[in-house]
C-alpha cells in the first residue's frame, strides 16, 4: 500500500501540473499558516473558519495544513496524492460555502457580490488528475517508489 501511494511515472505533464498548482497554492497557503502575503495567520484563519464559517477546529486545522504544506508537497512532490486530495477538498469546501451562490463565473468586472466557482472546478480537476496519476518527473515520490 505504501508504495502504491508514491507509485508515479516519468511524465512531465503530471510535472507541470503538479508544480503549478503547488505554487498557485503556495501564497494562498502561507496567507493562512504564516501571515505572508498579507494574510491573516494561522490564528486569523481559524478565528474565520471556525467563528465565521462556523468550521470545527479539527477541520479548520487541516483545511489551513492542506493549503500550506500541501502546495509545498505539490512543488516537491512529496506525499503528492495527499496533498492533492488536501487541495481538492479544500476547494470544494470553498464552492459549498462560499461561491456556489455566486454563480459559475469569476467576478471580473465587480457585478457579482463574489467569486464563483470556475477557478475551484480547474484546481479540483488538476488536484484529481494528480491523485490518479501521482507526482510524475522530478518528484520525491518517484525518488521513494524507486527505493521501496
Amino acid at each position: 500500500m505504501l508504495k502504491k501511494l508514491f507509485q508515479t511515472s516519468d511524465d512531465t505533464a503530471t510535472l507541470v501540473l503538479r508544480v503549478l498548482l503547488g505554487v498557485v497554492f503556495f501564497p494562498h497557503g502561507m496567507q493562512k499558516l504564516l501571515g505572508w502575503f498579507g494574510g491573516p495567520g494561522f490564528e486569523g484563519t481559524m478565528g474565520f473558519f471556525t467563528g465565521t464559517l462556523g468550521i470545527p477546529v479539527i477541520f479548520a486545522f487541516l483545511a489551513i495544513i492542506a493549503e500550506g504544506l500541501g502546495a509545498l508537497g505539490l512543488i516537491t512532490g512529496f506525499l503528492t496524492r495527499i496533498s492533492a486530495f488536501g487541495i481538492a477538498v479544500n476547494m470544494a469546501v470553498a464552492v459549498y460555502l462560499l461561491h456556489w451562490q455566486n454563480g459559475f463565473f469569476m467576478n471580473w468586472f465587480g457585478k457579482q457580490a463574489g467569486e464563483g466557482y470556475e477557478y475551484h472546478l480547474l484546481a479540483i480537476a488538476i488536484a484529481i488528475a494528480l491523485i490518479i496519476k501521482g507526482g510524475g518527473k522530478l518528484s520525491v515520490d518517484r525518488i521513494v517508489a524507486e527505493k521501496l
